[in-house]
Order: C-alpha cells, then sequence, then structure tokens
C-alpha cells in the first residue's frame, strides 16, 4: 500500500497566507524524507477553506527541493481551464522532475466557484469530457486536430512532450455514480473518498463498476490503481491522536458543508442534486460523527494499521492520501504524524 499526502492550502489557525504557503511547501519537502509515496494539490478558488489556485505551480516549486517523491494534482478542475494549456504545463513538470508527475482531475464542486469563473455548472461533465479527450490525445499523438462543442482547433503539437511514457498517470475524482464507469471508459486511475458525505461501502458498487468498464473497454485492471482521500492522522495512543485532530478536521468538514451546494432554499444545480444533502449533513457535524462514519482515521500505530488492511482487503484500495494538514494543524504534529507513520505503520502495509 502507498501513502501520499494532501494539501488544501486553508487559511485556518491564525497565520496569514504567506505563512500558511511556505509551511505548506515545507510538509510536502519533508513528506520525501519520512518516505512517502506522494504529494497532492488540490486546487480551490475564492475562500478560506483552500487557496492552492495552481497545482501546477505549487508543484513546480516542490519539484526543485525533492528527488523522489511523486508529484500529483488532487485535482486539476478541468472546467477552469484549457485543456491544452494543461497538458503543456503537466508535460512541463514532467520534464522538470525527471518524471515524477501524476495529473488528477476533476469536474469541481463548488458554486462560489463556477461563479467567480462565469463557468455553467451544469455543463461542468461535457466541459470534463471533451478536456480529459484532448489531453489523452495531446500525450499520445504526435499532431492531431480536434472539433467540439467547446474546442475546436487543427494540426496541433504540443509541446513540451512528458518524460514518462506512453504518458504521466492521470487520476480521476469520482463521487457521483456516473463518475467510477467514467473513469474506467478512459482507462483512468481512480481517486475516491468517503469525505464528502457517502462512504467507502457506498461506493462499493461504484468501484466494481470501475473495474467492470476498465475491463470492456480494453484496459488492463492490473496495470491500474485505486486511491482513497481521508483525513488522516496518526498518535502516540488513541487518545491524544483525537484530543490533537479532532478540533482542526471539524474545522475542515464544516467549512467544506458551506461550499459544496447552493445555500438553503437557492435552486439546485443540474448534476449536483445530491450534494446538498452532504451540505446539510456537514453544517453541524460533530467529530464523534465523523469517526463513526468512516471519513477519519484517527489512532495510534497499531490502530492505523488495522484500518489501512481493512481499506486494501474491502475495496482493492492500493494508495491512500492522507489530509493531515488540515485546518491549521500544527507543523510539529503533522510532522509527529509522518515520523509514526514511516516508522511504524507503512513498514506493516509495505
Amino acid at each position: 500500500m502507498k501513502f501520499g499526502l494532501l494539501h488544501l492550502f486553508e487559511t485556518a489557525g491564525g497565520r496569514s497566507e504567506q505563512q500558511m504557503v511556505k509551511e505548506q511547501i515545507e510538509i510536502m519537502e519533508a513528506a520525501e524524507r519520512y518516505n512517502f509515496h506522494s504529494v497532492w494539490t488540490a486546487e480551490h478558488h475564492f475562500s478560506e477553506y483552500g487557496f492552492c489556485a495552481s497545482p501546477a505551480l505549487a508543484l513546480a516549486a516542490v519539484a526543485q527541493t525533492t528527488s523522489r517523491i511523486r508529484l500529483c494534482s488532487g485535482v486539476v478542475v478541468l472546467p477552469f481551464h484549457h485543456p491544452l494549456r494543461v497538458a503543456e504545463e503537466f508535460a512541463m513538470l514532467d520534464l522538470l522532475s525527471d518524471g515524477r508527475i501524476e495529473l488528477g482531475v476533476g469536474r469541481g464542486y463548488q458554486p462560489s466557484e463556477f461563479v467567480g469563473y462565469g463557468v455553467d455548472q451544469s455543463r461542468s461533465s461535457e466541459l470534463f469530457d471533451e478536456s480529459i479527450e484532448i489531453i489523452l490525445k495531446a500525450w499520445s499523438q504526435e499532431t492531431f486536430s480536434h472539433h467540439g462543442p467547446h474546442y475546436r482547433f487543427d494540426n496541433v503539437s504540443v509541446r513540451p512532450r512528458p518524460l514518462q511514457k506512453p504518458r504521466p498517470p492521470i487520476w480521476m475524482a469520482a463521487i457521483s455514480d456516473s463518475s467510477f464507469e467514467k473513469a474506467g471508459r478512459y482507462g483512468l486511475n481512480l481517486l475516491c473518498s468517503p469525505v464528502f458525505g457517502g462512504s467507502l461501502e457506498v461506493a462499493r458498487d461504484g468501484i466494481q463498476r470501475y473495474w467492470q468498464a476498465l475491463e470492456q473497454h480494453g484496459h488492463d485492471p492490473a496495470q491500474h490503481e485505486i486511491a482513497a482521500l481521508c483525513a488522516m492522522y496518526c498518535g502516540e495512543t488513541n487518545e491524544s491522536a483525537r484530543l490533537e485532530f479532532a478540533e482542526p478536521v471539524t474545522w475542515y468538514f464544516q467549512h467544506l458543508g458551506k461550499y459544496v451546494a447552493p445555500k438553503v432554499g437557492q435552486k439546485s444545480i443540474p448534476g449536483y442534486e445530491g450534494y446538498e444533502g452532504v451540505r446539510d449533513l456537514l453544517s453541524d457535524i460533530q467529530w464523534d460523527q465523523l469517526v463513526t462514519h468512516g471519513a477519519v482515521f484517527c489512532g495510534d500505530a497499531d490502530y492505523m494499521i488495522e484500518q489501512m488492511q481493512g481499506l486494501r482487503e474491502a475495496f482493492g484500495i492500493n494508495h491512500v492520501l492522507g489530509w493531515t494538514r488540515v485546518g491549521g494543524l500544527a507543523e510539529h504534529l503533522v510532522e509527529g504524524h509522518m515520523s509514526r507513520m514511516r516508522d511504524k505503520v507503512m513498514p506493516a502495509l509495505a
């Protein structure tokens, strides 16, 4: 099992934006020393929930001070970007990092971000589909043309080319039922999560549809991975871990609830109807509910090993992305978590 760290660049804990940026970069650099497999930067806009407006820019900074760790976006919101630019930027990053880039993509979900960018959120799925098709062509064909409803061009040759062959790994975030099948149809690795109101148990059918779609569309399941995004913290003891992690995680989930759907009484967004339930669930959620729900893995090393083994055996998950630097959690606590993961948890699951 592989372990990564997800970074939202949230503004919490009374630190300035510059302090938060520097702390996030320092932790991502430290992740290599603690033998983590990957770091992931999440694109968000216009709120304290997260302000990593450019995952590529953050990863470029980390690429220059590391040499082994995989550098991943979790995720680039494709409806906000021209797909040729995404293909170019991440190919450039692949060269800068000596072939360590992995591109995570999604269609986005926060209404305030779509409003801010002037993008019709109800069309996010069609924008995503066209964009991923273009990126796949850009990384697999020397020259290609595309005539679609949103993008039209002839005889383009994307430069630079990625270092990894045939292309860098691409991951797709899946929350809605149809997204699991779509990830398999395109032959992408799968990102899923229990933190958006569902659970991995609920996602079990979606994961099965993902494997089936891979096979049906000629993709080898053995060459693909499933990653789960979870709030994660390994402490000295179960009690100390939960005392240290409860407040920052509760901050995160309660802020998430404000942004996942329109406010109560406002019109639902086509294609996102289920998010109102997530908003209502998270508006006053408590720590005990989060632990029971399976959105948070928090305890001592023995507890973490047991929980991670369960993820692997029950769902076929082989890559866990931990939301650990969340809600302003102090940097020394994050490094303590990484140290215990390196020394106790990761060797038991290697």
